[in-house]
């Protein structure tokens, strides 16, 4: 067992350290898992139990301090990797590369092999490599990277090998969470089309609205402590649980109006002789009156209100020949655009690159190869960073870090914003370099509140939001009456606050006045 603190180097993943330990999963049974804190916010949750199954050695370093270091030894090629997703196969494969590879191979050999023959051809053994191979094409890894080693890869196509075992071998039940995470549009939108024609039980956990319409059947609300399963998607559930909610308070309403009127006539009639039997009904009455308890809910939703301190002219900005190359690769090619009145322009490109360079040009944090930014005279504009890191490297509270950014000192109203954004009492004194990955993306949407600015730049601000938090963010970028430029893998926000779609190629950029969905083709 390690403790937590103890490094971890964990073969598909790296270098990591352990974050804590959970000794329960979801359904409340016991089970002890690791949690690896990994590279770039990762977290991977590694059961205790298959840490020891697949082979874990201690091995003490002596150059830092007598840490313990937990080698867990599975390094896999890609290929392999995707056909563990069918646990009973891969093993029967191993077997019998493991029996062909004896040099000293016998008659007892022979059998055992034959059988194991058998039983991968029942399995359909000899398609699994071209079926994983198709997988692997699907969710976007690329043919040469099929026979590569897992520690070779980038972090996000880690993430596809992985969701590319999950669905591997046809399981009875897919359980998958946040799988569009790290995800492109394109690998998101193949993903929901093979969930909708997936004939098996799935069972998701998502931020996704939009993948949780398209995919879910029913949705299991967990709250007050309780599970409860509501037939249809996401949309329709939030209706239901809401119209519940108000259904109850409305009974509860008349019911209190009915004590009322009851205690009322108590009240004048139960000195009353004539009326006294009446009167002893009337509380009778009363008595079986039962107030429907109506629990608060564990949800909270912060207040995100982005209010400019000047609408923007007719001259916005002007985006001039950008060119950038990025160690010795061409990211963005003569790249030119006019932000007008009233623009809410949502960028897509292939390259993930291509979009947090742009943003950072125009933001003024990095300097373009060729070509200009030009900003209207009445444009003041503040930009939400893909990667914040760099703006919590310090030990300052969160409400001193705020207070960086504000016009007014004052305590009190600086604390006003971080309460819309879910920091009250204590919470607002915690150090910043100790926050989590959603606690710091709360703390830029309070920073850009209080900025005023006309013109958001926005990079990917839904990653590491909860739901709550990712409805009152959409709720606040369809509200604002500035421009903004800005991505997002979340398809509703980008459907619901775009009026036109920009999308960065190799050689071209493609440039239309449309919705997201009229730009992707979606009825």
């Amino acid at each position: 067992m390690f403790n937590v603190g103890d490094k971890i180097v964990y073969p598909m993943h790296g270098a990591g350290v352990i974050d804590s330990i959970e000794e329960k999963n979801i359904l409340g049974e016991k089970q002890s898992y690791y949690i690896l804190k990994m590279p770039g916010e990762v977290k991977v949750m590694v059961p205790t139990a298959k840490a020891e199954e697949i082979g874990v050695r201690n091995i003490i370093d002596k150059s830092s301090a007598d840490k313990v270091i937990g080698v867990l030894e599975q390094d896999e090629t890609v290929m392999d990797t995707v056909i563990m997703g069918n646990q009973e196969l891969y093993n029967i494969m191993k077997e019998k590369n493991e029996i062909y590879a004896k040099p000293d191979f016998s008659e007892e050999d022979g059998m055992k092999a034959a059988k194991l023959e058998e039983k991968f051809a029942e399995l359909d053994g000899w398609n699994a490599e071209s079926d994983a191979a198709i997988l692997l094409n699907d969710v976007g890894i690329d043919a040469e990277k099929h026979y590569k080693y897992m520690r070779e890869l980038e972090a996000k196509e880690k993430v596809k090998v992985l969701l590319a075992q999950a669905l591997f071998g046809n399981p009875d039940i897919l359980l998958l969470d946040e799988p569009t995470n790290d995800l492109d549009l394109k690998t998101i939108n193949w993903l929901e089309e093979f969930l909708i024609n997936f004939e098996n039980t799935v069972i998701v956990v998502s931020h996704d609205r939009y993948f949780l319409n398209k995919v879910c059947t029913n949705i299991a609300d967990v709250d007050y402590g309780k599970i409860k399963v509501f037939p249809g998607n996401y949309d329709f559930w939030y209706e239901s649980s809401q119209l519940l909610q108000k259904q109850m308070r409305e009974q509860n309403k008349k019911k209190e109006e009915k004590i009322k009127e009851l205690q009322a006539f108590i009240a004048r009639f139960s000195a009353n002789a004539s009326k006294s039997k009446q009167a002893t009904s009337r509380k009778k009455s009363l008595e079986k009156i039962q107030l429907d308890e109506i629990v608060p809910s564990n949800r909270k939703y912060p207040y995100i209100d982005f209010k400019p301190d000047r609408m923007p002219g007719n001259e916005i900005l002007q985006v001039k020949n950008i060119s950038k190359t990025v160690n010795g690769e061409k990211i963005l090619n003569n790249v030119s655009f006019t932000v007008k009145p009233n623009d809410k322009i949502a960028i897509v490109a292939d390259n993930e690159n291509a979009k947090t360079v742009l943003f950072q040009i125009i933001a003024g944090e990095m300097e373009p190869d060729e070509g200009k930014i030009i900003w209207g005279t009445t444009i003041t504009n503040n930009y939400f960073p893909k990667d914040n890191n760099y703006l919590f490297q310090s030990d300052l509270s969160i409400t001193d870090w705020l207070r960086q950014y504000s016009k007014d000192p004052d305590e009190t109203y600086v604390r006003s914003f971080l309460g819309r954004m879910l920091f009250s009492g204590e919470e607002a004194l915690k150090a910043v370099n100790v926050l989590s990955g959603g606690e710091k993306v709360r703390c830029v949407l309070a920073k850009m509140m209080l900025s005023g600015a006309n013109f958001l730049i926005m990079d990917e601000p839904t990653n590491h939001l909860d739901m709550e938090s990712i409805t009152a963010l959409n709720d606040g970028m369809v509200k604002f009456p500035g421009n903004m430029i800005f991505t997002s893998h979340d398809h509703q926000l980008m459907q619901t606050v775009a009026n036109r779609i920009i999308d960065i190629k190799e050689n071209e950029v493609i440039d239309r006045e449309v919705s997201y969905d009229e730009y992707l083709g979606i009825e």
